[in-house]
């Protein structure tokens, strides 16, 4: 028998959860508890309840007549209630170009990317991650610095003000 190796991202326990209830098949938090087992995560039932509360899945009547799970929005949508909050991830952000260069705590980077790719924003036309670093493409070849301040609007931090060098008069 494998061994389950404990998986600790929080967000991709929560995207199996999603993927398992979207085949239809599961019944129960015990259905569920297996399922994750089965993809490498060690949770309890009462994990597999707050997980079920927090991607938003309700019991459902299916065409066989079945008691399931079902996810009532959206997988994006219920991922993404499953993710830290922008304002949580974003620590800073810096442009050049067409480019906006976001900083994150460790770890924070892919999920960050991955939020930004969902977001909507019309001006983002790629992300890449590292581990606390996210570049973000703009639309505009000279649209990064509009797109930072979209960014820290989008993770409901204030505006950043431009330093301007004090220069003293001659008397």
């Amino acid at each position: 028998m494998a061994k389950v190796q404990p998986i600790n991202s929080v967000s991709a326990r929560r995207s199996a959860a999603i993927a398992a209830i979207a085949t239809g098949r599961i019944h129960s938090q015990e259905d569920l508890v297996q399922a994750l087992k089965k993809g490498g995560y060690a949770v309890t039932q009462a994990t597999a309840s707050r997980d079920i509360e927090e991607i938003g899945a309700v019991r459902i009547r299916n065409s066989a007549g079945e008691m399931v799970y079902s996810i009532v929005d959206s997988a994006d949508s219920s991922f993404a209630r499953s993710m830290p909050l922008p304002h949580e991830l974003i620590i800073s952000v810096e442009s050049s170009g067409n480019l906006a260069v976001v900083k994150t705590p460790p770890g924070g980077a892919q999920l960050l990317a991955s939020s930004l790719d969902h977001s909507g924003i019309k001006e983002i036309i790629g992300t890449i991650a590292g581990d606390d670093t996210v570049l973000v493409v703009s639309r505009s070849a000279t649209g990064g610095s509009a797109l930072a301040r979209e960014l820290l609007l989008f993770a409901g931090k204030p505006r950043v003000k431009k330093s301007t060098p004090t220069t003293k008069k001659r008397r």
